[in-house]
């Protein structure tokens, strides 16, 4: 049996492959359409112009769908593991899932609006994105804290408190970055500008403010890198419960009992054990 055949592992391991190749197919057409410059834009930005735009979404959105699936997973998985003995495991499990979805609700908003079309509706999208998704990256580090070591070791807990203060790191140093070329461009439609040139008015803090969007997002990428050897030992099963053996509004002659377990179906999205 390959690694990704072991529980759902799979999951997490296509969201990170799916997640860089969005980045890797909108850069590289962004790039060859010369809508960007080659040194390190603004992921969105690579995202921006026609054709690419309209692939970056749809890949994005798959993206947020994966990431919401491999998020109530680790949900159910922590939910059994813990058990609801420890009201506070339980707290934190349940506020990481509506952290979690949020921030792959702000991944929709980000990739369907256009910095260029919608500024402000992109903003909210990244501030629900990377915000939201920092607080479930603490989040499920704090999780990893409480669970240690009963549960598993603490180098998974170090590994995730590491990547965390990276993604806290990233996040400040765009804002910082961003705040300042924003000030010492007055005037000047900074959303619609993918052009720059090296030496120009804050071309620094532009490529400084760049570089952290990118470190940002493969902090996150990272992150869930390190689902995968978890979710090797935990599977889902959902269960048919048939209420009635026919679908007319009432009584049909003929039909027969209804069964109690009608059948049952693996599924990585809906209640089972581990």
């Amino acid at each position: 049996m390959w690694w990704f055949q072991q529980g759902l592992c799979f999951l997490p391991a296509a969201l990170v492959v799916w997640t860089v190749a969005s980045f890797v197919f909108a850069y590289i057409t962004a790039v060859v359409l010369r809508h960007v410059d080659p040194l390190v834009p603004y992921i969105s930005d690579t995202g921006t112009m026609a054709p690419e735009r309209c692939v970056f979404g749809i890949m994005m959105d798959m993206s947020a769908f994966l990431g919401m699936a491999t998020m109530y997973v680790r949900y159910k998985q922590v939910e059994a593991l813990g058990g609801e003995e420890d009201l506070c495991l339980w707290r934190l499990n349940v506020i990481g899932l509506g952290l979690g979805f949020i921030s792959s609700f702000g991944m929709c908003v980000v990739a369907n609006f256009q910095k260029t079309t919608l500024f402000s509706m992109h903003l909210v999208g990244a501030v629900l994105t990377f915000g939201f998704g920092a607080l479930y990256i603490m989040v499920q580090t704090a999780l990893s804290l409480r669970m240690q070591p009963h549960i598993h070791g603490r180098t998974i807990y170090l590994v995730r408190l590491s990547i965390g203060i990276w993604t806290v790191g990233s996040i400040i140093s765009m804002f910082v970055s961003s705040v300042i070329m924003y000030s010492s461009l007055p005037g000047v439609d900074v959303p619609r500008k993918l052009h720059w040139t090296p030496g120009e008015v804050g071309y620094t803090p532009h490529l400084i403010s760049t570089v952290s969007e990118w470190s940002l997002a493969l902090s996150f990428i990272s992150f869930f890198l390190t689902y995968i050897r978890d979710f090797q030992k935990i599977n889902l099963r959902a269960e048919v419960h048939l209420l009635s053996s026919h679908l007319y509004d009432g009584p049909h002659e003929g039909a027969a009992a209804p069964r109690v377990n009608g059948g049952s179906e693996t599924s990585p999205l809906l209640a089972g054990s581990t």
